[in-house]
């Protein structure tokens, strides 16, 4: 059915459609709107869930791992200081293996205090041993949150899929939503290895463990971290092949013969897709690479797209706050390190705080980068794009 849905509708119809068990939640701007969407199905019986109001985001993510541990398929909503809340209980939630899955809507953190768009967030949460995934658009946004229950309960690990603040989460598209009773169906019943309710067969969550076993343990979620890729592939080719709708780990456009591009997440793919048409047109040949998996990250299908060219643009949405400029930057610039090919790196961060990014200001970077492929060098290699004074 053809639909016209903001990105926070969209996620909700999502969510009503795989009927989670339990969803826990907290308001914060601007991903109030897709728990008290779902909220509003549960008060019209539209589904089955228990739905929790936590007193806080910290309250909301215990609850949903209480529940996950029991078996239950859990889900939430948060975004910026309300992700920054929950950070103690990520750590636990991907400790203990539960595949809860967050619909994270991305807003820059404090201070100073803004609500609307950057990736700190979710950035300033990589290293918690959840999955990670950014959405370039609605569409992308209501298919990926189906796929990620699949994928955080085949890889046992927690998942994110992450919008745009007040971009996809407040923006109307038209989408293609799937038929109700396709989604559970293709889901099917959570499989439950351990439950913390099965009396005959009892487990201990939470214990101490110290140095005698903690590596171990550890080790277990590293392990399955790296193991997530091909499983992360098989599922979203199990959707394609379900629904008609394709997503790939790293999505490419057109990098067959492009001689520099820019690397980015989130929704600037979309807006940067078309300025690569207009450049085209004006036979610059430049491509796009977005990085639509960040956690695992994909060394190999990265490694595929961004050797492709002499001159590569990387645009961060958020800032390390290191001296070493973004995150993306600094993934790409490790995975090339052993790499025969290395095009030449030029770090832009930009957007902060929701500042927009338009087409002309991304054809102006092509330029940027264009004159980079002709000089071969860098004049600078971080900048901050979009300041005043810069």
């Amino acid at each position: 059915m053809i639909v016209a849905r903001t990105g926070n509708e969209a996620m909700a119809e999502a969510m009503r459609q795989i009927n989670p068990d339990v969803v826990a939640a907290y308001p914060i701007t601007p991903a109030t709107e897709v728990v008290q969407l779902f909220a509003s199905f549960v008060a019209d019986g539209l589904v089955t869930t228990e739905f929790v109001p936590a007193e806080s985001e910290h309250s909301a993510l215990s609850a949903c791992v209480g529940a996950a541990a029991a078996g239950a398929r859990v889900m939430t909503s948060t975004s910026s200081q309300g992700l920054a809340l929950m950070h103690e209980i990520l750590f636990i939630a991907s400790g203990l293996r539960l595949p809860i899955v967050i619909c994270l809507v991305n807003r820059a953190l404090s201070s100073p205090i803004n609500i609307h768009c950057d990736h700190s967030d979710s950035l300033a949460s990589r290293d918690s041993g959840w999955l990670q995934i950014f959405t370039e658009n609605t569409q992308e946004a209501y298919d990926t949150t189906i796929m990620a229950v699949k994928m955080a309960e085949e890889i046992m690990l927690p998942a994110m899929v992450t919008t745009d603040g007040f971009i996809i989460s407040h923006g109307m598209e038209r989408i293609e939503l799937i038929e109700d009773e396709k989604v559970p169906q293709w889901l099917g019943e959570r499989k439950i290895i351990n439950n913390l309710l099965d009396v005959n067969n009892p487990i201990t969550l939470g214990m101490l463990d110290l140095q005698d076993y903690y590596f171990e343990h550890k080790r277990q979620t590293i392990e399955a971290m790296n193991n997530a890729l091909p499983i992360i592939e098989k599922v979203q080719k199990e959707f394609g092949d379900a629904f008609g709708r394709y997503y790939p780990i790293v999505d490419e456009y057109k990098m067959e013969d492009a001689e520099v591009a820019i690397l980015t997440m989130g929704s600037t793919g979309g807006t940067g897709k078309v300025a690569v048409d207009r450049m085209r047109k004006k036979g610059k040949k430049v491509g796009l690479v977005r990085c639509r998996i960040y956690r695992p990250f994909p060394k190999e299908a990265m490694l595929k797209a961004i050797t492709k060219v002499r001159v590569l643009g990387i645009m961060d949405r958020a800032d390390t706050l290191s001296t070493l400029g973004g995150h993306l930057y600094n993934d790409c610039r490790s995975i090339l390190y052993e790499s025969e090919k290395k095009p030449l790196l030029k770090n832009y961060i930009y957007g902060l705080g929701g500042r927009d990014i338009s087409i002309e200001e991304i054809e102006e970077i092509f330029d940027q980068l264009l004159k980079i492929k002709d000089t071969g060098k860098v004049d600078k290699d971080i900048v901050y794009y979009g300041v005043r004074g810069e």
